[in-house]
């Protein structure tokens, strides 16, 4: 790779032709090993995994939340600067990411009405499928304040109960709330933290996976879906990635698809903290509101 001076050229070439990425990549490629199991040769009789993004809009209600946050922020950028400025920012990314899952969390009012959040409504629509084919799915999110809220709202849907599991769940109750959903009673959904439930389970009786909020490092979600794209599964695994219309959550992932596409699997997954080294004309583009 030369000196350090040679490698840093070389990285600042990439950017006009992304290509010489494949260099890179011959170079490290005798160091790596990896098993995918998407590789035939390797795990034969699992079935596909077909991954899709959804895009829910926002309601009026999360769109006013939503410009008022930005106006916060604006202010606050002006303000503030060094550490102050970045958990400003990091804490801002949360409450956006809270007004496009639903008002009632980012507002902790306990009002999860349907119509006030466009995933809420996206979410129905795919439960009534699943419903109607009598399967199994898993719900991923990040924050445990809303785990309830979908589970009353998903009731309304099955008609029966379902199965949440999040940090604050003791360790001795967890292997067996895992083997009623891998029975063979029909526990239709289960919503997870991915913190608590992202690595380590067998869930394979659920073949769709869906994503209510995004972790933004793709490493994490993989290992999520993995719950029920793994050894032991017997049908194809349908993901869905909810990705709210016009906000930081299309933006975000639009980045992190360009990354992954240039890097193709040579750079690692980072965490959210990069947003953070953004100039304020960068981050205020970011989170500005597209409708």
């Amino acid at each position: 790779m030369g000196n350090a001076r040679e490698f840093s050229d070389y990285t600042k070439r990439l950017k006009d032709d992304p290509g010489q990425y494949s260099r890179l990549k011959n170079v490290i490629s005798p160091y790596l090993l990896r098993r995918l199991k998407t590789d035939k040769t390797i795990i034969s009789d699992l079935p596909d995994k077909i991954e899709m993004k959804t895009y829910p809009e926002l309601s009026k209600k999360q769109v006013v939340l939503y410009k008022e946050l930005i106006d916060n922020m604006r202010e606050s950028l002006e303000e503030l600067d060094g550490i102050q400025r970045k958990g400003m920012i990091l804490s801002s990314l949360i409450k956006f990411k809270q007004i496009c899952n639903h008002p009632g969390q980012y507002l902790g009012n306990k009002d999860y009405n349907e119509k006030d959040s466009g995933k809420f409504k996206r979410l129905k629509e795919i439960c009534e499928t699943i419903f109607e084919k009598r399967e199994k799915v898993l719900i991923f999110t990040q924050f445990k304040e809303i785990t309830s809220p979908l589970h009353d709202f998903l009731k309304t849907i099955f008609h029966r109960e379902g199965l949440i599991l999040h940090g604050s769940v003791p360790t001795s109750r967890r292997k067996n709330i895992v083997e009623r959903f891998q029975s063979q009673e029909y526990i239709p959904f289960f919503i997870l933290s991915v913190k608590a439930g992202g690595i380590g389970l067998n869930l394979t009786e659920a073949n769709h996976v869906i994503h209510f909020d995004r972790w933004w490092n793709p490493a994490v979600e993989n290992q999520a879906t993995d719950r029920a794209f793994r050894i032991g599964q017997k049908k194809k695994v349908l993901v869905h990635k909810f990705i709210t219309k016009g906000t930081v959550e299309e933006k975000i992932d639009f980045m992190l698809e360009e990354k992954a596409t240039l890097s193709q699997n040579v750079i690692q997954s980072s965490k959210e903290n990069w947003i953070t080294e953004m100039d304020n004309e960068k981050i205020l583009d970011l989170f500005k509101l597209n409708l």
